[in-house]
């Protein structure tokens, strides 16, 4: 089983028993092959708007011709998902950050709990593996755990961590972390944040805290505003995800626990919705296990019907 075959399974399962049940001993697409894919698609947790702009592609395609097979109509539908999924990115394609800033300054945010912590100790470890100098910045200073956690990473990665006290300035500890970086020379900075969605104001006032100070030392920092998402949420992560975007300049995504949920539709709707390329998907708890994202991988594996019963 491939890789974005792992990751997507669930979500394909369900979505395939959906279809499969709606268009079973059908010559043609109706509307009750429709109602099916949008159930089929909603219960993905795409989102309603987003499946209802597929829904309606759909249908203009489908007015055109009829009769459909059953191939027919999964290859329309990936065409019109793969779409969905087209954002521009400033990056090389072969490479999610661009490294060719040195530093390249990233700053994680997400609410607690989705797994951010861990994203960062797995990114600091795929930049390590292929040579690159690596500094993570424990600014969450709310929770003593956060801190732990990351130092764990960081030596696990073996890679340097700028940390103070619980309690102290996040925005004291990402200006001390990209001054190190610079004069060590580093290429990755990455900068953990504290996760408060429940307070708005002070997330936005602590993130634009943060890259101001960053700024008296690299003057376009960050480089990437990269938020994490746990795809198991379905909806919640899509409404964090519109949270964040309001607070700060959300860049790019980091999905994870996509290998355990049937909610991947998710992925499609947030990058449908808010124009943000994913950029990793985490699909284990491994430290290889977070992966550069590939939307023509995952989408055919979302519609591949190998081991799928019809």
């Amino acid at each position: 089983m491939g890789l974005f075959d792992r990751g997507v399974r669930k979500t394909k399962e369900g979505f395939f028993q959906r279809l499969s049940r709606a268009v079973v001993g059908k010559s043609k697409v109706d509307d009750e092959v429709l109602d099916a894919i949008e159930e089929a698609l909603v219960a993905s947790d795409m989102g309603v708007d987003t499946t209802l702009k597929v829904v309606d592609a759909l249908e203009e395609r489908v007015g055109k011709d009829k009769y459909m097979s059953f191939d027919e109509l999964v290859d329309m539908l990936r065409d019109e998902i793969g779409k969905m999924l087209e954002v521009e990115d400033a990056a090389p394609a072969e490479e999610p950050l661009d490294l060719s800033r040195k530093p390249m300054v990233v700053m994680v945010v997400g609410v607690n709990g989705v797994g951010k912590t861990t994203t960062i100790g797995k990114l600091a470890a795929r930049y390590k593996a292929i040579g690159k100098k690596v500094v993570i910045g424990a600014a969450d200073t709310f929770r003593a755990a956060a801190v732990d956690q990351l130092c764990i990473w960081a030596e696990r990665a073996g890679v340097d961590i700028v940390k103070q006290g619980m309690g102290s300035d996040p925005a004291s500890v990402a200006f001390d972390t990209v001054k190190s970086a610079v004069a060590k020379e580093a290429d990755v900075v990455l900068i953990d944040t504290a996760g408060r969605l429940h307070n708005r104001i002070d997330l936005m006032n602590e993130l634009t805290k943060i890259r101001n100070v960053m700024r008296k030392v690299i003057p376009d920092a960050p480089h990437e505003v990269l938020l994490v998402l746990d795809a198991s949420t379905g909806q919640n992560a899509y409404q964090q995800a519109k949270e964040f975007s309001r607070a700060t300049d959300i860049t790019s995504l980091a999905i994870t626990k996509l290998d355990g949920t049937a909610k991947g539709g998710v992925v499609i709707g947030i990058v449908d919705q808010l124009k943000v390329p994913v950029k990793f998907i985490g699909i284990g708890e491994g430290i290889d296990d977070l992966k550069v994202f590939d939307k023509k991988e995952f989408v055919g594996s979302l519609f591949s019907r190998e081991d799928i019963e019809k």
